[in-house]
């Protein structure tokens, strides 16, 4: 009833995947390749079937002893942990879905787990899908904000979401001559992530936010069908720049990023406005922008809340120990050494 699949089956992989009517890019196996180049564990789809309904999760496999706080104090290979990839995932439910068949695929999920040494998991549910819904018996939820979405299904609500702010910016992008345009060719791909880098030096981002040319040209070559760039232009200067996943009637806002010196155009406006307007003429139905940093409601929540103020998509996370005890001696390690900052929050604990 539970199979695993890793990228040496991309092709049984995706095809599993395509076969749900909610699919996203996030589930399919190209996209996790990116996220494997840059460190973050091992690509894993899991696909369960009863009678009444089928499941799939993605994850990211991670070895806990390569954690600079675990290397050389466990057996390397001996424990795991699983994550979301970057973005949105969570398992998917589809057919007859009932708690019975819930109960089912948390026992095969679960007993799969213990005998693999996977300690616990952290899961990021998508917002548009809420598939969160049904899995209260599976895993610890929390809802922690809203995130922002744009409804493309009918393009004059576009504007007409839009708040007086954001309609004043972009009629001024108009009025002094920026234009937007789209595409993939490799070369837009590095000056994406030159662009960026300087973006988040200005922001003063966490080392993993410096994502290097092998994790760009993953993007560019492994989602060809699933990624473009947008860039606003400025008397002949690229001035700002979006990375947008793309599939199965989705469009996501991935990164952004924009020039120094033109920063008090604030082309993000306009990009975000046109990008939309490409979703709705190319038959999507939601551009899903993320929410703050951390899902707070802060700056950038309020940023993106001009797009739409009636998006109504919430952030939801979930958390699950499937070996308590190792769970409890890790923690217990990094505490006896003092090498540990615990919150509430973050999960799992002995990652913080």
């Amino acid at each position: 009833m539970l199979s695993v699949f890793t990228l040496e089956e991309a092709d049984q992989w995706n095809r599993i995947v395509k076969g749900f009517k909610q699919y996203d890019v996030y589930y399919l196996a190209e996209y996790t390749k990116a996220f494997r180049a840059h460190g973050d564990g091992e690509p894993m789809l899991f696909y369960y079937e009863d009678s009444n309904m089928k499941a799939i999760n993605v994850v990211m496999k991670r070895d806990i002893e390569r954690d600079v706080r675990f290397q050389g104090k466990i057996p390397r290979s001996s424990l795991f942990d699983l994550a979301t990839p970057y973005g949105y995932g969570g398992f998917l439910l589809e057919g007859n879905v009932d708690d019975v068949s819930v109960h089912r695929l948390n026992t095969e999920y679960s007993d799969y787990c213990q005998q693999a040494g996977i300690v616990s998991e952290f899961v990021r549910f998508h917002p548009v899908l809420n598939n969160y819904e049904n899995l209260e018996y599976m895993y610890d939820l929390t809802t922690l904000n809203e995130t922002i979405t744009m409804d493309l299904q009918v393009k004059e609500d576009i504007w007409n979401n839009l708040s007086t702010n954001k309609k004043r910016w972009i009629k001024k992008l108009k009025n002094v001559g920026v234009e937007v345009y789209w595409g993939r060719n490799p070369e837009l791909f590095d000056e994406f992530q030159e662009m960026y880098f300087m973006t988040m030096d200005k922001n003063q981002a966490r080392d993993y936010y410096y994502f290097d040319r092998d994790f760009f040209n993953s993007i560019c070559q492994d989602c060809r069908y699933h990624a473009m760039i947008f860039y606003a232009v400025y008397e002949g200067i690229k001035i700002g720049m979006v990375l947008v996943l793309h599939g199965n009637g989705q469009l996501h806002h991935h990164f952004s990023a924009s020039h120094i010196g033109f920063q008090h155009l604030a082309s993000t406006n306009l990009l975000m406005y046109e990008i939309a307007l490409w979703g709705s003429e190319n038959g999507y139905n939601t551009f899903h922008l993320g929410g703050g940093v951390g899902s707070s409601e802060d700056s950038l929540y309020k940023f993106k809340s001009g797009f739409n103020s009636k998006s109504k998509t919430v952030f939801s996370i979930g958390k699950k120990i499937f070996l308590h005890n190792q769970y409890k001696e890790l923690l217990q390690k990094l505490r006896d050494e003092g090498n540990i900052s615990e919150t509430e929050r973050f999960f799992p604990a002995y990652r913080s």
